[in-house]
Formats: structure tokens, C-alpha cells, sequence
């Protein structure tokens, strides 16, 4: 199959899935087909389908296994769980306009850096640049000293266990270990009402589907040669002249901000955030969505985000011990016989087909031998 056609076949496939969940679900569940709680779980596996994104855009297109795309994710779902939180007003347990485990803590009046937040904008605005600000600074670091291949994913894991430990703290003023939760309103809308959980969920799809869109356009500039070809052979791409730095850091970024993006979007879904979001076996369980699904395929990354995560949900219902090995046995039966993931299947059975069809063609239907021209019967 050629490349166009590849790539015809799966915008086509995009087309059909973003049909299915940005109108077919939400007009299911406006009719009571599809209950609040299952598009909200479906909400959530969309939001991990963005950090698996993320993850594919740094490891699958510029070759960087990041192992911290957890912490932009949580910090993502913190900016926007501030907003939320001044959101709840005097509606907490204490029945005081603060969050309640300030007042837990002690605090009568609100911390000059929590005031803010009570703006939606700006909330949204640090969505982005605290995630975007830390990334730029790791990154400028890391790739300014060469730091690269397994010596990366130790840092950026390093940097994720550091941050949790951080946001474990209570003095943090952010909730310590229980983080944000009991969430009461949006906009002015209340969480509860099952129009909110739809509206979130549809932002959510349409997320998704720009996120693909946006780095499949990236994949075929100028710019996502140049990111490919630092994935195959780095130091050719450092001989033909190119900062290979500037490129990284800039890849580093971008799939900073999409992580936080869906930490966001995964707040207000789950009604909850806190810093076990950021551990480090969080960015390991992309790293997995994104291997199962199809590395360096974009569509493969939300496959494996959703399938796994269903699977997850089921799982740690029917056998809660066993969680742990049967995802760490399918990422071996993937690697081991699957490399190019879910998304390689169609491919393969194909490709097995036409080698079962040409071995099983009669040989009387072959076609008869050319015939003999008057010269060579003379």
C-alpha cells in the first residue's frame, strides 16, 4: 500500500471516529442511551488519549522517550482545579470562602497567589504557562548539554518524582496528599448537571481530534522532516547544519502544553486531582498506550489510550491483583510480535492474505505461455 493511500485511509478513518464521538455519543447520551457515568469514563480515556499524544509526539516523530509527561499533565489539572476550587465559594465544609484544607491548615484569609484564579482566563492562561515555562527551562538545560537516549528519561522521570514529592507537601498550599476535589461548578454551571458532563466531554473529543490534527500537519512540514530525521540519525541531521537543540526543545514544549491540555479537560471529568497523577508510573503507563496502540502514528496513541484504559477499568474490577502483570505481559506480547501495534494490524492480515492468495492460485489459471513467433518456428 503507498503512502498516499495510507494516509487517505486513515484520515477517513479519523473522519468516521470523530463522527462517532463528537456526535453520535452526546446525542446518545442527551437521549438516555448512554448513562452519565460511562460518558464520563469515556471523557476521562480521552484525556489520557491527549497525554498519550503527547508522549508519541516526543517519542514516536523526534526519538526522546520522555518518562515525566505525567507532571505537565497534573499541573495542567491543578491550574484549572484552582479555578475550581474558588469555584466552591462558601459551599464547603466549613462553610467558609476558602477551600477547606486551608482551613484545616489553619489559614483564615486566602493566599495572595490563590486570589487570581477566580478568573476563568487566566486559570486557562497558567493552564499553559506553568507547564510550558517548566518545560522550556528543563529542556533548554537538557538538550543545551546533550543530554539524550536513556540519560533523558532518567532526568525527565527524576524531574516527575521530585515534583510529586513537592506537591505531597501540605505547606505547598495545595492540598497536600488528598489534592482539589469536590468540585461544584464551571462557568457558573453546575458539575452535576448532566449537560455540563456532556459539554466537557464533546470539548474534550474536539481536543483530540485538533491535537491529531495539528501534529499530523506537523508531521509533514519542513520542520517534522527535520524531527524524523533527528529521531533516525541525529548526528547526520548535526552535519547538514541543523540545531538539532532548537527542534528538541521546541517538540519538548509543545507536547508539554498538549499533556496539560487534557490535565485540564481531566479535572472537571473525574472531580479530582492529586499529585499520585504525576508518579512516575503514570508517564510508564503512557509510554505503554502509546507502544500497544502504534508508535510514530498519532492514531495509534489514542487507540492504545483508550483500549488500555478500558481494559484497565475492567480489570481492576474482575482481577484487581493482577492488574500490573496482565499490562506488563501485553507490553511484551507487543514488542515481542507486534511492534507496529494495534493500529498495524489491518496491514498484517492483509499482507497475510495476498501471501495466502498467491500460494493457493491454481496453476491451470495461470496464464498460458506466450506464443511462438514465425521466425523462431521457421
Amino acid at each position: 500500500m503507498s503512502a498516499p493511500t495510507r494516509h487517505r485511509l486513515e484520515l477517513i478513518a479519523v473522519a468516521v471516529i470523530a463522527l462517532l464521538l463528537i456526535v453520535v455519543v452526546p446525542v446518545l447520551h442527551a437521549n438516555g442511551v448512554i448513562s452519565n457515568f460511562t460518558i464520563g469514563v469515556w471523557g476521562k480515556y480521552l484525556c489520557y488519549a491527549l497525554l498519550a499524544i503527547s508522549v508519541d509526539l516526543l517519542w514516536g516523530y523526534t526519538g526522546l522517550l520522555s518518562l515525566g509527561q505525567a507532571l505537565f499533565f497534573t499541573l495542567g489539572g491543578y491550574m484549572h482545579g484552582m479555578y475550581l476550587m474558588r469555584m466552591i465559594g462558601d459551599l464547603g465544609q466549613y462553610k467558609k470562602p476558602i477551600p477547606d484544607f486551608l482551613v484545616f491548615l489553619g489559614w483564615e484569609r486566602l493566599p495572595a497567589f490563590w486570589e487570581p484564579f477566580s478568573s476563568f482566563p487566566f486559570a486557562m492562561a497558567m493552564v499553559l504557562l506553568v507547564p510550558g515555562i517548566i518545560a522550556y527551562v528543563f529542556g533548554y538545560l537538557a538538550f543545551r548539554s546533550r543530554i539524550k537516549g536513556v540519560y533523558f528519561s532518567i532526568l525527565t522521570q527524576a524531574l516527575t518524582y521530585a515534583a510529586s514529592i513537592m506537591f505531597f507537601r501540605n505547606n505547598l498550599l495545595l492540598g497536600g496528599n488528598n489534592g482539589f476535589t469536590d468540585f461544584k461548578f464551571i462557568l457558573g454551571h453546575s458539575l452535576a448537571d448532566p449537560a455540563t458532563g456532556r459539554g466537557l466531554y464533546i470539548a474534550t473529543a474536539i481536543a483530540v481530534l485538533l491535537a491529531f490534527l495539528f501534529c499530523r500537519w506537523l508531521s509533514t512540514t519542513k520542520f517534522g522532516l527535520v524531527q524524523q530525521a533527528i529521531r533516525d540519525g541525529e548526528n547526520r541531521v548535526l552535519f547538514s547544519g541543523y540545531a538539532t537543540a532548537h527542534f528538541k526543545l521546541f517538540i519538548f514544549v509543545v507536547a508539554a502544553l498538549l499533556a496539560a491540555i487534557g490535565g485540564a479537560l481531566y479535572t472537571p471529568q473525574v472531580g479530582i486531582i492529586n499529585p499520585g497523577e504525576m508518579q512516575a508510573d503514570k508517564s510508564l503507563e503512557a509510554v505503554v498506550w502509546v507502544a500497544v496502540g502504534g508508535r510514530g502514528t498519532l492514531l495509534g496513541p489514542i487507540v492504545g489510550a483508550v483500549s488500555i484504559n478500558a481494559l484497565k477499568s475492567w480489570a481492576t474490577r474482575a482481577y484487581p491483583d493482577l492488574w500490573l502483570i496482565i499490562l506488563g505481559g501485553l507490553f511484551i506480547l507487543v514488542v515481542l510480535f507486534l511492534p507496529g501495534g494495534i493500529v498495524s494490524i489491518p496491514a498484517r492480515l492483509k499482507a497475510a492474505w495476498q501471501k495466502f492468495s498467491a500460494r493457493t492460485v491454481p496453476k491451470d489459471s495461470a496464464s498460458p505461455p506466450a506464443p511462438e513467433s514465425a521466425s523462431a518456428k521457421s
